[in-house]
């Protein structure tokens, strides 16, 4: 929210190269504005005295240091230098593996600063990393021991003290670019800082409460701007008018009759919010949230049918080309025989195939167009574009969904999503949509069976599962990564596929699925894997979204800590959509923490989705909603939606007093507003290009 200014590159930054400029961009930094949105993650306060004494339970140490003596140990095939140095309080040494050159600095005799952390080892307090000054009588001591130092995330090629000194250059050449972006009302109401000041003191801070109200300030301006955003969008919709249709419900009441079960309550509540949505004066942009395997697909196909039967068409557009295969063999066999025609898109299509495709579409001749992001190139015309529906909608930027819905004229719009959002965020995330929730299950199905083990119960785990197995059903195994990395404890997919062929279900049929196999492959492995023909698939979280196997009862997640409520729910949620009694093993690792413990326990209690989200939110505080990343939602630069909740309600309240004044933001009083809604004209794309 920074003004144009400050998207000068930082290569114009005295000092800084070609070579700083690569590190930089390694963290995404590459404009001054980049450069300070930066924050640091944590500080360090030097402005406290903190001898040798204070130091042996690994607190770190600021302390006047005398150098006492110098050592030799060994160090790999010859020596490192230790230090043996002393304050008031008593000794320490300093080790300085491949360091021999700091004999100099650190001369016997010399009085120094010092700063480092250290900890007890063979009887006495060491430290391998510190940094020291000269000490000088009656000469203040410089920055790095006096004041409180920020602590930034770092890459290869760059260090604390070029941060620094970097972003305090760019502080004192950049200040008068920044201008105030909140109405002098609302800073006094909430006792908010300058931007200057908040900037400066969130890098820089003259004390430790400094620190919490420039935070505050950042945090509430960035709030303040989404809900303004927000609302905004909203009214826009609904000023946006057009003349009101009463569609055709005959294919739409063949379509519920051919079902094998009725709708649910959630389903038929939903359907008629839609329904009145399609029909009303203003196009419609509405949110179905339901929890994994409630019939948001359905639904938004029998919403798709009553907009084709008046001869207008429906897009279906879905992040992966699994799923998108999956949605389109569902959609052909419930709606062709309806003479509906459907068809798929997906950037593995022949151009010469691709190029029929096009043309059936502008022409009219295809009904509903199901595929992923090749749906919005520039090729792809509607002759009649009514309706969009795009599932797992956060998985798609701004600027994706834009596209499509610009191939008609306003059509509707209907976004889904499985992802679990505590319900006192909603208002905020999907604040300019209305929103529809599908809470209750098809009949017949019967809560998933989940079971929580240790690492030294796997065996137990793959026995349970061999007796699914020999059932004739099918079971997933789940890891978090594809193959060895730098964790060697850490088991991968590709090896444990080796493993448990080999090992342990030998003889049993299996398959392999992760994002680096084939296209081709993939396909071929999960048409056998429904098909039956293959009992078991070893995977990633790739089969996280949409993979529909009745016959599957099994899922087995190890490191189940390493994944976020929202990917384990959706995993779990992968079996048990059949009649048969589902299970979910998650496989944890010895390293699980008090909070980890408390999360999976959270997994192992409940199958409801949005409770999940909502006991996340209470048990994690800051950081991700329900370890989908907050950005996978909305891109925030200093706000957290969890930790910060308070100042989301306080500046929803002061958008909608703003907005309900004055919806075009027209008065003198709220010309700072438009300006910087006007100046930042990619700060929709910013925030909700996920």
């Amino acid at each position: 929210m920074f003004l144009k200014e400050l998207n000068q590159s930082i290569t114009t930054l005295k000092g800084i190269g070609e070579r700083t400029a690569e590190a930089y961009a390694k963290l995404g930094i590459r404009t001054w504005s980049d450069l300070l949105t930066h924050l640091p993650r944590s500080y360090e306060d030097r402005t406290v005295t903190r001898p040798f004494a204070k130091g042996y339970d690994g607190s770190p140490v600021l302390t006047v240091m005398d150098v006492v003596a110098h050592e030799q140990i060994r160090y790999r095939k010859g020596f490192a230098l230790k230090v043996i140095v002393k304050d008031d309080t008593g000794p320490a040494a300093l080790l300085c593996y491949g360091r021999n050159f700091l004999k100099s600095t650190l001369e016997v005799g010399r009085r120094l600063y010092f700063y480092g952390q250290g900890k007890l080892q063979y009887g006495e307090l060491q430290f391998s990393a510190f940094e020291t000054a000269p000490w000088e009588e009656g000469v203040p001591p410089p920055a790095e021991f006096s004041r409180i130092l920020p602590v930034y995330p770092l890459t290869e090629g760059l260090t604390q003290r070029r941060l620094r000194r970097d972003i305090a250059a760019l502080l004192r050449s950049s200040a008068r670019h920044l201008s105030e972006e909140l109405p002098q009302d609302i800073r006094s109401r909430h006792d908010l800082m300058g931007i200057t000041q908040a900037v400066k003191r969130i890098h820089f801070p003259p004390d430790l409460k400094a620190i919490e109200r420039a935070r505050h300030t950042l945090v509430f301006g960035e709030f303040f701007y989404l809900n303004l955003l927000i609302r905004r969008r909203a009214l826009k919709r609904k000023e946006e008018r057009r003349k009101t249709v009463t569609y055709p419900r005959g294919l739409y009441e063949r379509l519920k009759h051919a079902l094998p079960f009725p709708l649910t309550e959630g389903q038929q509540r939903t359907l008629g919010e839609i329904l009145e949505d399609l029909e009303g004066d203003t196009p419609a942009a509405r949110l179905i949230q339901g929890d994994v395997g409630s019939g948001k697909t359905l639904t938004a196909l029998l919403s798709a049918v009553v907009l084709i039967e008046a001869g207008r068409q429906a897009a279906f557009m879905v992040p992966t080309e699994l799923l998108a295969r999956q949605h389109a063999e569902e959609a052909a066999r419930l709606l062709e025989p309806l003479g509906i025609n459907t068809a798929l898109l997906h950037g593995g299509l022949k151009p010469s195939e691709r190029k029929l495709l096009v043309k059936a579409l502008s022409s009219g001749d295809i009904d509903l167009l199901i595929g992923t992001h090749a749906l919005f190139s520039r090729d792809v015309s509607f002759r009649d574009l009514g309706l969009v529906i795009i599932d797992e909608q956060h998985r798609f930027g701004v600027l994706q969904r834009v596209a499509l819905s610009r191939k008609g004229s306003t059509p509707d719009m209907l976004y889904m999503t499985a992802t679990p959002i505590p319900r006192t965020l909603t208002m905020t995330v999907f604040g300019d949509l209305d929103v529809s929730t599908i809470d209750t299950m098809p009949p017949g199905r019967k809560p998933v069976i989940t079971h929580l083990a240790s690492e030294q119960s796997r065996m137990r785990v793959y026995q349970a599962v061999r007796r699914e197995l020999e059932r004739g059903r099918q079971a997933y195994f789940v890891y978090p990564r594809i193959g060895q990395g730098v964790e060697e404890a850490l088991k991968d997919a590709t090896s444990m596929y080796r493993y448990l062929t080999e090992e342990v279900y030998p003889g049993m049929p299996a398959g392999l699925v992760h994002s680096k196999v084939p296209q081709d492959e993939q396909e071929r492995t999960m048409a056998a894997f429904k098909k039956g023909s293959i009992l078991y698939l070893v995977a990633t979280s790739v089969v996280e979204v949409g993979v529909h196997v009745p016959h599957a009862t099994c899922m087995v997640i190890e490191h189940a800590e390493r994944f976020g409520l929202s990917a384990l729910h959706q995993l779990r949620g992968r079996v048990g959509r059949g009649s048969d009694q589902a299970y979910a093993f998650f496989i944890y690792s010895r390293e699980l923490t008090d909070q980890g413990k408390q999360r999976l326990k959270v997994m192992k209690e409940t199958t409801d989705g949005f409770r999940i989200a909502e006991e996340d939110l209470k048990i994690r505080g800051p950081g991700d909603i329900s370890g989908t990343r907050q950005s996978g939602f909305i891109q925030l630069t200093f706000g957290d939606l969890v930790r910060d909740l308070k100042v989301l309600h306080t500046t929803r309240k002061e958008a909608d007093r703003i907005i309900d004044e004055d919806p075009g933001l027209l008065s003198p009083s709220y010309s700072i507003c438009r300006e910087v809604l006007e100046r930042s004209a990619d700060f929709t794309e910013e925030l909700f290009d996920g």
